[in-house]
C-alpha cells in the first residue's frame, strides 16, 4: 500500500493526540509524520509507535514535502491553510475557518462523500456536534426529506479542549474538598465573564450573534444545510454545556415530508454505517456519554412519534466528540480519498 507523508498542526492538544491515537489503531499508512504546535510547544517530544517524535513550530515552511495535512484547529488554521495547499498538500481542516467558503467542501464521509472531489486544496471537518446530529439525520433524510430540526445539545467539557476538561476536574476536586470554585475557561475563555461547569449547566457556547444564537448553534444551522444541500431546511437549535468530560448528547425532533415510523427509522439508522441502535426502554437502554465515551460510533435512541406534528419524530444521540466528532471524521476523510485516489 502506497504511505503518504503526514503533518498534524495542534498536535499537542486533545484533537491533535487524537489524531495520534487513531492513526496507530486505524493503522492509517504514513511514510513519514511531522508533529507541528505553536512556539510553546515546540521542542517537546512524543513517543508514537516506538519512535520519539518532536514537535516542532509551525511556520509557512513546515509543509514541504507533505501530502496530508491534519488541522487540529483554531485559528492557526487560517494562518497556516494557504502555505500548505501552496507546498501541495491536501488540508483536512478542524477549524471553522473554511466551513462555509463556498469553495471548501464540507464534509462527513459517511453522508456527503461526493463533495470531497470539489475540494482546492481545503476539506472542513464540520462543527462537532453537527457531525453527531448528521450521521443521525442522514438516513432519515433518506426516508423523507426532512422540512424542520429542532435540536438541543448537551455537550461535554471536551468540546472546549485540554483547558475545559482540566477546569471541569479541577472544580469539581475544589467542590469535593470543599474549596472554593475559580472557572477561568468557560463558557468562552476570551470573554471577561466565566461560570463553573461542575454541578452546572451553560447555556451558551461560544460568543452571542446580533440574532440572540450563539455562534455555535448557528454553526448547526448552516453547516447542516450544507452538507444536506438543502437552503430550504429550517433549524433551530439551543447549545448547552454539560458537567461531562467526554462525548456530546443531542435531543432532536425532525418534521418529515411524509410519514416515517418508528419502526422503518429505527431500520434505516440500525443500516448506517457508523451508527449503533441503542433503543429499548423496556430494559432502561438508551445512549449515555459515559458509555459513547472513547468509541468510534454514534449511538441513537429514544426513537418515538412526535404526536404534536403531522410526521415528527423526536430521537436522543451521542458521539465522542473528539473522535467522531473532530479526529476520526478528517482521518476518514484522508482515507477516503486514498481509497479513491483523490490525493
Amino acid at each position: 500500500m502506497k504511505k503518504y507523508n503526514v503533518a498534524i498542526l495542534g498536535a499537542t492538544g486533545a484533537v491533535g493526540t487524537e489524531f495520534l491515537k487513531l492513526i496507530e489503531e486505524r493503522n492509517f499508512p504514513f511514510a513519514n509524520l511531522k508533529l507541528l504546535a505553536s512556539k510553546r510547544s515546540a521542542g517537546k517530544v512524543i513517543p508514537f509507535m516506538g519512535k520519539d517524535y518532536t514537535v516542532e513550530e509551525a511556520t509557512d515552511d513546515s509543509f514541504e514535502g507533505v501530502q496530508i495535512a491534519l488541522f487540529a484547529g483554531g485559528a492557526a488554521s487560517k494562518l497556516f491553510a494557504p502555505a500548505a495547499v501552496k507546498a501541495g498538500a491536501v488540508v483536512i481542516d478542524n477549524s471553522s475557518a473554511f466551513r462555509m467558503d463556498k469553495e471548501v467542501p464540507l464534509v462527513v464521509p459517511e453522508v456527503n462523500p461526493h463533495a470531497i472531489a470539489r475540494h482546492k486544496g481545503i476539506i472542513a471537518n464540520p462543527n462537532c456536534s453537527t457531525i453527531i446530529m448528521m450521521m443521525a439525520l442522514k438516513p432519515l433524510y433518506d426516508l423523507s426529506k426532512i422540512q424542520r430540526i429542532v435540536v438541543s445539545t448537551y455537550q461535554a467539557a471536551s468540546g472546549a479542549g485540554k483547558e475545559g476538561m482540566a477546569e471541569l476536574e479541577e472544580e469539581t476536586k475544589a467542590i469535593a474538598e470543599g474549596r472554593p470554585v475559580e472557572p477561568k475557561v468557560l463558557p468562552v475563555g476570551k470573554l471577561p465573564k466565566h461560570y463553573q461547569l461542575a454541578c452546572n449547566l451553560l447555556p451558551q457556547i461560544d460568543v452571542f450573534q446580533d440574532n440572540l444564537y450563539t455562534k455555535e448553534e448557528m454553526k448547526m444551522v448552516n453547516e447542516t444545510r450544507k452538507i444536506l444541500e438543502d437552503d430550504d431546511l429550517r433549524i433551530t437549535a439551543t447549545t448547552v454545556r454539560v458537567p461531562v468530560f467526554r462525548s456530546h448528547a443531542e435531543s432532536v425532533n425532525v418534521e418529515f415530508a411524509d410519514e416515517v415510523t418508528v419502526e422503518q427509522a429505527r431500520e434505516a439508522l440500525s443500516k448506517f454505517p457508523g451508527v449503533i441502535v441503542k433503543d429499548d426502554p423496556a430494559e432502561q437502554i438508551y445512549p449515555m456519554p459515559l458509555e459513547t465515551s472513547g468509541k468510534n460510533d454514534v449511538e441513537v435512541g429514544r426513537i418515538r412519534k412526535d404526536f404534536s406534528i403531522a410526521h415528527g419524530l423526536n430521537f436522543w444521540c451521542c458521539g465522542d466528540q473528539i473522535r467522531k466528532g473532530a479526529a476520526l471524521n478528517a482521518l476518514q476523510i484522508a482515507e477516503y480519498m486514498i481509497a479513491h485516489d483523490q490525493i
